[in-house]
């Protein structure tokens, strides 16, 4: 039974070891050119910022890297189980070439990738080659001492060096298979170990710091504490309605029906009035219960979707309303609620505030990122601040990690643009 248990382990290390190894071989193969490619092309598009060139090439190449740098985290994960967190700061797809290129550069953790390049296309590619050295070098030391010393040593008796072995002949080859097997018997164990080391390198030098981690946690702690006051807001908003609104109407109606009771005998004319009032009065609460449901979760938005219910919203504004909608699925519901009552305010906004006569609405998911773009043609001047109803709906957003931006010049017209990190089912 130790037996088969020894040969069961010893098994499963081997094939750990050869996994590790061929992996290392393939990052190996993998980082050298790409890293490379990557770090000239950023110097390139850096360099080519003040002729402009650099303005529309820098987003993408850095996109590329962090990319890049996404992938050896995932891999980092999956095959060795080191995580390497990343903090990137939102970046609005509408901002102009200039704000999203000095944007990007201002990033910590964008920054910390493109150092990570020169890293990685050294040390990195060293680390990850070792593995696979250290499985597939000793083969090459069985393969001379099968036979294959004669193809490697010249007719004019040269050695060929496995090592440190001068291998001239069949009894030299032997030695280098020799040699072969004393570096796989000592090092076969610790291959998976060093293909972790080369993702401990990488987590050493694009890993977000500390800082960065704890300015995360604040800015979820406050969108936690954002989405808990909203929340209990709109407790205490349906509490309200359903207490001055339909609770009322009810209690009005329960108390016109006990007067029916008591007079539709004596004065039958007089209980058909109370009658015709407690029914509008059960008709009027009916609707009122209709509207507070609404305001809590829209059946259209429930049955069909975002772009339906914008619609919806689009249908009963007094402006000319166009709406696109681009949507190959359906985000989650709290995500689609979210962005509905985030869309249903802006357009209010644009309504009351804005002397529009028509509003465009564009909702769109690209990037792994919701999209809601609303545009009028109004006097402009919007703004996000403090009692603005724009920064309420930039809290809204904030519990879903999304960004509100806002084009207002004065003048108009006014561009307002909602996104929410989202994958579509």
């Amino acid at each position: 039974m130790d037996t088969d248990k020894d040969r069961a382990v010893f098994r499963t290390r081997a094939r750990k070891a050869l996994l590790a190894a061929v992996q290392g071989l393939v990052l190996a193969v993998v980082v050298l050119p790409c890293g490379v490619a990557f770090l000239v092309l950023t110097l390139v598009s850096i360099v080519l910022i003040p002729l402009g060139v650099g303005l529309f090439t820098t987003p993408a190449v850095l996109t590329g890297v962090r990319a890049l740098a996404d992938t050896r985290r995932r891999l980092a994960a999956e095959w060795c189980g080191v995580r390497i967190p990343a903090v990137y700061r939102p970046l609005p797809e509408s901002a102009d070439p200039w704000t999203r290129t000095v944007a990007l550069l201002r990033d910590p953790q964008v920054r910390r990738d493109v150092l990570w390049l020169p890293v990685d296309m050294t040390a990195g590619f060293v680390t990850a080659l070792l593995p696979a050295v250290l499985v597939f070098y000793p083969v090459e030391g069985f393969l001379l001492a099968a036979g294959l010393w004669r193809a490697y040593v010249p007719g004019s008796g040269d050695p060929y060096w496995y090592g440190f072995v001068p291998v001239t002949g069949q009894a030299t080859a032997l030695g280098a298979a020799a040699l072969g097997a004393l570096v796989l018997a000592g090092t076969w164990r610790f291959v998976p170990r060093l293909l972790t080391v080369h993702f401990t390198l990488t987590r050493a030098v694009i890993g977000a710091s500390r800082a960065a981690l704890a300015e995360r946690v604040q800015v979820l702690t406050e969108t936690r504490r954002d989405a808990v006051d909203t929340s209990a807001a709109e407790l205490r908003r349906i509490e309200r309605d359903l207490h001055d609104g339909a609770q009322a109407r009810l209690v009005a109606m329960g108390m016109d029906l006990g007067t029916i009771e008591m007079l539709v005998e004596r004065d039958p004319a007089q209980a058909k009035k109370l009658l015709a009032q407690a029914r509008r009065n059960s008709a009027e609460a009916l609707e009122e219960l209709r509207d507070l449901v609404r305001g809590i979760h829209p059946p259209v938005l429930a049955e069909r979707g975002l772009g339906d219910a914008v619609r919806a919203l689009a249908l009963r504004l007094p402006l000319a309303t166009e709406v696109t909608v681009e949507l190959p699925g359906r985000a989650d519901a709290p995500v689609e609620s979210a962005a509905y009552f985030a869309v249903n305010e802006v357009l209010t906004n644009a309504v009351k505030h804005s002397g529009a006569d028509r509003v465009r609405v564009d909702v769109y998911h690209t990037d792994g990122r919701l999209r809601v773009t609303v545009t009028d043609n109004g006097r402009g001047g919007a703004a996000v601040g403090a009692g603005s109803g724009l920064a309420g709906i930039e809290r809204r957003l904030g519990t879903f990690d999304g960004v509100l931006a806002v084009s207002s010049p004065a003048g108009g017209p006014t561009m307002v643009t909602l996104e929410i990190p989202c994958v579509l089912s």
